[in-house]
């Protein structure tokens, strides 16, 4: 027995796809057949549009992918099913049964390479670059903090893991498919390590440019889209860090004390800001121009919100208003939620000028959304011209805490996993491109939320879920449930 899929359009003419029952696939291009045999097929299925599905797709002639989707895009409220989807072991790939894209398991309790069953999670961050810049390696971790690498092969959708990474959260290189980035945390310093041959090269160490205390360390590293510059934040812990530091491989280091508001290093203007603020770092990420480094607050003393740090000047600035929720940096705008209204109130801002704000989705009412749900955002894909689409997913922590109930829905986009684009078109505002459900309860603790990864290719995503409670105990705390990672394809 053939099941078929709705159509796929390459080059204006409907490629038919066929799976059997055993899972076989096979194909037949109407190319082959004679011209007024397409030609009636084509007008008969552009009058056909299956039960959940929304006409746009089947509207596409080109081929689906990034940075036009064929996702749909409307804003129609689409429940959780009674159920989630049963899930195979860990290589197993389902269909999201609203959105149609599918879905790759990437771990189950197998993956623990400790054979201890644990929770694996994405990064983090939605900002770290976790895969590699040709899509074919990406990073996860254990619930025992080890880092784990995966080959992937972007065609077949299988992930097989490779090894254990010999340092924490890194950035991957957005030239070299084989380079990854960190900063070594205890007697900081820059390193690389090349993932073809396990080669480790230390690129500068921090206590060669600046004075630091034994309990200093560094936290988590992000790099320009050309390799010159990284940064990272020093201190004792997250949110009581205190300097943003920036290595330039021609230029060296730089430095900026948020605490005191000094900054300083072997290039650049050097001295206090002008700016009031004073206060200690929750997070950094450099934008891919390398000119720009954004900087999360943690306690402050003089200021409110997040900040901009032109690393060629002295300019440092925070933002002016709706300024709440996580935000990501392209390579001259940063994007991110304004905390009023509704929770995809999404504005653009360019990164030289805070104050011109650009609201990207329309006709949003305070009433649109029952439910305020929070996001996470990732732009690895970001290109010069910060035309390619942002991913982010969104999750409710008030959803319900009951293992297999479905997962509140009160209007679209909640508990999702979304593209939006950067820039308004006109009147009718940025395209939202919906993918998945997250099945994420994000009720086990920060690791469940459902935290995703954009490819720098903007063909997948990765993310964490604990698929509403149904993929066992957490061993080391019974009273939570399991994370796997999961991965969907986006189209």
């Amino acid at each position: 027995m053939l099941r078929f899929s709705r159509p796929q359009y390459f080059h204006c003419y409907p490629t038919f796809v066929w799976r059997n029952l055993s899972g076989d696939r096979g194909s037949f291009d109407l190319r082959k057949k004679w011209m007024g045999l397409s030609v009636m097929l084509w007008l008969g299925l552009q009058a056909w549009v299956p039960l959940n599905e929304d006409a746009s797709v089947l509207a596409q002639p080109q081929t689906c992918g990034p940075p036009i989707y064929c996702a749909r895009t409307d804003r129609r409220v689409e429940p959780y099913p009674k159920t989630p989807p049963t899930l195979g072991p860990a290589g197993s790939i389902i269909a999201d049964p609203s959105f149609h894209s599918r879905i790759l398991r990437v771990t189950d309790p197998k993956s623990d390479p400790d054979g201890l069953g644990r929770s694996m999670m994405s990064p983090a961050s939605a900002e770290t670059n976790a895969w590699n810049s040709d899509g074919t390696r990406f990073y996860v971790l254990t619930a025992g903090g080890q880092y784990v690498l995966y080959d992937f092969d972007p065609v077949k959708m299988k992930a097989h893991p490779r090894e254990l990474l010999p340092f924490p959260e890194g950035d991957f290189s957005h030239t070299r498919p084989n380079i990854l980035y960190a900063a070594s945390s205890n007697n900081p310093a820059f390193q690389q390590y090349d993932v073809s041959n396990g080669q480790i090269t230390k690129l500068q160490k921090v206590s060669d440019c600046v004075k630091l205390r034994a309990s200093d360390l560094a936290f988590s590293v992000s790099v320009s889209a050309d390799d010159e510059r990284m940064a990272t934040m020093l201190g004792p812990e997250q949110d009581r860090n205190f300097m943003v530091y920036v290595y330039d491989r021609k230029l060296g280091c730089r430095w900026y004390n948020t605490q005191t508001g000094e900054i300083g290093g072997q290039w650049g203007p050097k001295g206090t800001i002008s700016a009031a603020d004073r206060y200690l770092i929750h997070n950094t990420n450099i934008s891919p121009s390398g000119k720009y480094i954004w900087v999360e607050r943690g306690s402050s003393s003089v200021g409110n919100w997040w900040l901009i740090w032109e690393v060629e000047t002295m300019k440092v600035t925070a933002c002016p208003s709706w300024c709440s929720g996580h935000h990501v940096v392209g390579y001259s705008h940063v994007v991110g939620p304004s905390g009023e209204r509704h929770p995809l109130d999404l504005l653009s801002r360019p990164l030289n000028n805070l104050n011109a704000t650009n609201s990207l989705v329309a006709d949003l009412a305070a009433g649109d959304s029952q439910h305020w749900y929070d996001q996470h955002l990732s732009w690895n894909n970001a290109d010069p011209n910060d035309d390619n689409p942002f991913c982010l997913s969104t999750y409710n922590g008030g959803n319900p805490n009951i293992p297999g109930a479905p997962l509140d829905a009160a209007g679209p986009w909640e508990n999702e996993i979304l593209c939006v684009e950067p820039h308004a078109r006109d009147s009718t505002g940025s395209r939202v491109w919906r993918f998945a459900h997250t099945f994420s309860t994000a009720k086990n603790g920060f690791w469940s939320t459902p935290r995703g990864n954009v490819s720098q290719d903007g063909r997948f995503f990765m993310f964490t879920s604990d698929w509403e409670d149904q993929l066992g105990r957490e061993p080391s705390n019974k009273q939570q449930y399991r994370t796997d990672v999961f991965i969907v394809e986006l189209r």
